[in-house]
């Protein structure tokens, strides 16, 4: 070779050489949180997930929870350590099969993979640990609710810390499987299609469960004790699973009468949003929760619910969540109202359609039920604040614009948007202003002066949505019947604030 060849090569070399450094210094930690206004260190920056895969094991004698749970991600750029939301006490973590340096601290599991983890590369996270949930609080309060049988693993806006590492925001979904292995006799509960059970040597059984459209992670949910499980066939052939705590008591007939019925309240449903988005259906009835939530494809309620007799209000606020919350999610969590407000619209449908009171009946009522003084219309729906997001305003004023939107665009716009907005945004994410472009597009109408007042300006709106010369008979507004049944499930559903 000559001279000037070594010398080439020589340049070529160097010149190489100093473009991978350049590279890999160009690698850099993953952001410690995604930049929730509300929640500034809830989820992480520099990957996205696509599946959890859970394997746990759970003793309720002591309340200890162990496994792993093994993580698919991409990274959004070149990372040099990146974070996930964890409590519980970590063993070991694993990169792409290689042992991974870790720390923890303040919920936030820091891991350092030993080297750079290339943009859109496939990447393979394991974590292995072993805790005892109910121990850890995080500003004074414990999601994991310990049970006199075993425990629940369902809250809102945070659970996951309790019992998986994962990116906890709404942003980041992916798909789930779940197993979960209890002493035999106790059952296990969780989202999308059983996967049945597996009898091991150990005196255990194992659960399994998989879901198969993306989720965020505080819709991921188990609950594990006594319970009479229910199996079944929708009219439009998913699989139903619906569970009943042998805690129920008194309020079990109630309960079954109730969430039975959530075959029916999904097709009801499905005529006025388009098709149910998931590929399961079911409920979960227990004491010690005190609030239901919309767990994906299996909606759990608090027995209180169930108190006064049967409630598929509550069935229907939690089904309608299905497309409004689960399948399209928040961005952000300011704009909750997007998940409450329609969930609350469903509703008053449901009591339309049962006879006990039409939307515009349930839409006066709320509207007259609540004075010009009251501290209600001082909360402001499209962004309550993170300490009133489940505030009552939250749920009935959304509900209100829901029903303002309806009256100022008329019913053929408004119905076609109760469609199309969550096909077109269906396993993603929105926020209050593309909702308020979509319904500009799709109704032809401008309608920010709408949205300012009832969702943004303090005070209680002059006239009430849809009710013409509504202020000449306010005094005559009658209690629809289903109004008592309704403002039951909404001071239990906004009771569930931290």
């Amino acid at each position: 070779m000559s001279l000037r060849a070594k010398l080439t090569l020589g340049t070529a070399t160097a010149a190489s050489l100093l473009l991978l450094a350049g590279t890999a210094t160009a690698a850099q930690p993953g952001a410690p949180g995604i930049g929730d206004p509300y929640y500034p260190n809830a989820g992480n920056g520099g990957y996205d997930v696509s599946h959890y895969d859970i394997r746990l094991n759970y003793q309720p004698a002591s309340d200890t929870l162990s496994g792993t749970t093994t993580i698919l991600a991409k990274p959004t750029q070149d990372l040099s350590r990146f974070n996930l939301d964890f409590l519980l006490k970590v063993s070991s973590v694993r990169v792409d099969n290689k042992v991974a340096a870790f720390s923890q601290s303040g919920g936030e599991l820091v891991v350092d993979p030993r080297g750079t983890l290339r943009e859109g590369s496939n990447v393979t996270v394991v974590v292995t640990y072993s805790d005892v949930p109910s121990s850890y609080a995080v500003d004074g309060y414990t999601s994991w609710k310990r049970t006199p049988d075993g425990a629940l693993a369902i809250d809102q806006p945070d659970i996951a810390p309790w019992w998986f590492p994962s990116n906890n925001h709404p942003t980041d979904k992916a798909k789930f499987d779940i197993s979960v292995a209890v002493p035999t006799g106790v059952e296990v509960i969780s989202n999308g299609t059983f996967g049945g059970t597996t009898q091991q040597i150990n005196g255990w059984t194992r659960w399994r469960y998989r879901h198969v459209e993306p989720m965020a992670t505080y819709l991921a949910f188990i609950a594990i004790g006594q319970f009479e499980i229910r199996q079944s066939t929708a009219p439009n052939g998913q699989p139903v699973l619906n569970a009943y705590s042998e805690r129920l008591g008194a309020d079990y007939g109630a309960a079954v009468a109730s969430i039975e019925r959530t075959p029916e309240v999904t097709e009801f449903l499905e005529s006025q949003f388009g098709p149910y988005p998931f590929e399961a259906q079911g409920g979960v009835a227990t004491p010690g929760i005190g609030f239901a939530l919309e767990n994906q494809t299996r909606s759990t309620y608090d027995a209180a619910f169930f108190r006064r007799g049967s409630n598929t209000y509550v069935v229907a606020h939690e089904v309608g969540h299905q497309w409004f919350g689960d399948s399209v999610s928040v961005k952000g969590w300011k704009d909750i109202w997007l998940n409450e407000g329609f969930a609350s619209y469903a509703e008053w449908l449901w009591s339309e359609h049962v006879g006990e009171g039409t939307v515009q009946e349930n839409s006066d009522f709320v509207y007259a039920s609540y004075p010009a003084d009251s501290p209600f219309w001082q909360v402001l729906p499209g962004d309550p604040g993170a300490a009133n997001q489940f505030h009552g305003a939250v749920y009935d004023r959304g509900a209100l614009t829901v029903h303002a939107l309806r009256a100022e665009i008329g019913d053929e716009a408004f119905f076609r948007l109760l469609r199309e907005w969550p096909a077109a945004k269906r396993n993603g994410n929105a926020t209050t202003d593309e909702f308020i472009a979509f319904a500009e597009r799709l109704s032809g109408k401008q309608l920010d002066e709408l949205f300012r007042t009832w969702l943004f300006t303090p005070g209680k709106p002059a006239v009430a949505p849809g009710a013409t010369g509504f202020a000449a008979r306010a005094a005559a507004v009658t209690e629809p019947k289903s109004f008592k049944k309704i403002q039951e499930t909404r001071e239990l559903l906004a009771g569930h604030q931290h």
